[in-house]
């Protein structure tokens, strides 16, 4: 072993500690670099417009595709992952329901301070590191490096897939100007199971592994800012914020979900109380006291009202 992989190595030994101290749960390495195997995917998927009105996706085409672009001079691609099942699971059971990565304090937030405690404990030991930490902030294709330094392996629900954690996780990247040991990839274990596509009820995996964004009930319940398109009347599930059915449903997330240990992540006490007459009455005041810090602020009252009028209007109560 020469003195540049020992330096690696030990590098790479000190950054996964550090993320393991951290509560991160995975922390795997790829070689930054242009992502060849994806371009033609991403382009077709554009093309066909299963982007639905998410136009930025469509936006710094070539950044998606090499990171190299988006941190001078980068030499690893860093992927996180941060658990979030919760042990109460009430609010995906009640009447309206929303997803589980949305009962606490807005990941985005938590995870970058997460990340640049990381960073700035890498600088402490290893000196000057350029580099920049991701939440959902920029144009990374974080689920085609999460399979490529094997966090998991993609799923046909378009989800990554950890082979001891499910997928109730956040992804997040860290990437940097520094020699890293990659990791690599592992086998997909999904093998002839179809659940995820047979219990979608808006058709929204079109085919394995294939996801039409715009019939996503994720997508409709935030993404979307127009009215929702009444022919998906009677298919919504009273998902009011996001969705989870692909999730619940996976054979992996059955048997290896295990409880959060994330304080910020616990749900609002008043939002625990929350029934139907409480959904239909929310109020502005209401709003800002449990969702202030909460990722669900991202469709404003104005979009959650939205959703719930519509459920209210034309779903049949599950």
């Amino acid at each position: 072993m020469t003195v540049e992989d020992l330096e690696s190595t030990k590098r790479t030994n000190l950054l996964k500690n550090n993320a393991f101290q951290l509560g991160f749960t995975s922390c795997r390495i790829s070689k930054a670099g242009f992502l060849e195997n994806e371009a033609p995917k991403l382009e077709q998927w554009l093309k066909e417009e299963r982007n639905g009105k998410m136009a930025y996706m469509g936006n710094h085409f070539d950044k998606r595709l090499d990171p190299r672009l988006l941190v001078e001079g980068s030499k690893s691609v860093i992927t996180l992952v941060y658990n979030y099942f919760p042990e109460n699971d009430n609010l995906s059971k009640g009447e309206f329901k929303i997803s589980r990565y949305a009962y606490g304090e807005d990941y985005h937030l938590v995870l970058k301070e997460k990340l640049t405690e990381l960073l700035s404990r890498l600088r402490e030991e290893i000196g000057n590191i350029e580099g920049r930490v991701f939440v959902d902030s920029a144009p990374v294709l974080e689920k085609a490096w999460a399979a490529k330094n094997g966090t998991g392996w993609l799923g046909k629900n378009t989800n990554i897939i950890h082979p001891k954690l499910g997928s109730y996780f956040f992804l997040c990247e860290l990437i940097l100007d520094l020699e890293l040991i990659e990791d690599t990839p592992i086998n997909d274990h999904c093998g002839t199971c179809t659940r995820c596509i047979d219990a979608c009820p808006t058709n929204a995996i079109t085919e394995p592994y294939r996801l039409d964004a715009k019939k996503c009930i994720s997508y409709l319940t935030i993404e979307l800012k127009e009215s929702i398109p009444i022919q998906f009347k009677n298919q919504m599930e009273n998902w009011v914020f996001g969705c989870d059915i692909c999730q619940e449903v996976c054979p992996w997330n059955n048997k290896f979900s295990i409880t959060h240990t994330e304080k910020k992540f616990e749900p609002h006490p008043d939002l625990l109380l929350f029934e139907r007459k409480e959904w239909i009455d929310l109020t502005e005041e209401v709003f800002k006291k449990v969702f202030s810090n909460s990722a669900i602020k991202r469709t404003k009252l104005e979009g959650l009202k939205r959703n719930i009028q519509f459920l209210n209007e034309n779903e049949t109560a599950v």
